[in-house]
């Protein structure tokens, strides 16, 4: 059995838009390996994912941060969510690569990260055997990559061949290349929802100019000079807070 689980669900209850009554808002984290222990051959793992997946009803929102894994565990977790009667919102705000980015390909809406990055490769496996069992593996590398281009074919809308090719590359994609080519539909934006111990990426996006300005305010209060300072003190402070306003206003 499947006992070192790769997701979470958090759920919270929040008052509709009209105030009456409340809806509950459910959200599924999907973080480290997909899969790492056993999911292929184990018939509780699955089950206990789809049991959690479908007791509850409503819009989810999956946030995803997962370099890979089990090609199976993600088909059957992409089938799963693709199934969901509500929509399925998907946020990339670390890594979607490999298996996980067929999973995120289940979203109604994709949504990444500004910093964050999606990988599409080849699957792999490991072989032992003579020319026969060599061949079978081939093939079911080549049946495998096909079953994972409908799922990037479906989402992007790009031509089997040329997602076909970008596989073979390894192809990395930031958040910008993701929406250009099809694999995700808009960057997040800052997102103020309080999600305590699980934060948005997106709620820490760097400012230039608030981090400049907090800077030049910080520094400023501590330059002043105030009472019986001497002339030239002062006026070295003052040299200083003039540059600061400088570079406050430079942007």
């Amino acid at each position: 059995m499947g006992t070192n689980k790769f997701w979470k669900w958090k759920n919270r209850i929040i008052s509709d838009q009209e105030g009456e009554g409340s809806v509950t808002e459910r959200t599924l984290f999907l973080n480290g390996t997909i899969a790492e222990e056993s999911w292929f051959d184990d018939d509780v793992t699955p089950a206990l994912f789809k049991d959690e997946l479908v007791s509850g009803e409503g819009d989810i929102t999956v946030w995803i941060n997962s370099p890979g894994g089990d090609c199976v565990a993600a088909a059957q977790i992409y089938n799963m969510l693709m199934d969901y009667k509500g929509d399925v919102t998907v946020k990339i705000d670390g890594i979607a690569a490999s298996a996980a980015s067929v999973i995120a390909m289940a979203g109604t809406k994709v949504l990444v990260s500004p910093v964050s990055m999606m990988m599409i490769h080849n699957p792999a496996t490991i072989a032992f055997g003579d020319t026969g069992e060599m061949q079978k593996a081939i093939s079911m590398l080549s049946e495998v990559k096909e079953s994972i281009i409908n799922a990037y074919e479906i989402k992007s809308g790009m031509s089997r061949a040329k997602l076909a090719r970008l596989m073979d590359e390894e192809t990395w994609m930031d958040a910008r290349k993701a929406v250009e080519l099809g694999f995700a539909d808009g960057i997040l934006k800052r997102d103020t929802a309080d999600l305590n111990d699980e934060p948005a990426m997106t709620d820490t996006l760097y400012s230039p100019a608030r981090v400049t300005n907090s800077l030049m305010d910080k520094i400023a209060a501590k330059c002043r000079i105030e009472g019986k300072q001497a002339t030239e003190d002062k006026v070295k402070a003052d040299t200083l807070i003039a540059r600061l306003d400088l570079l406050k206003n430079w942007r």
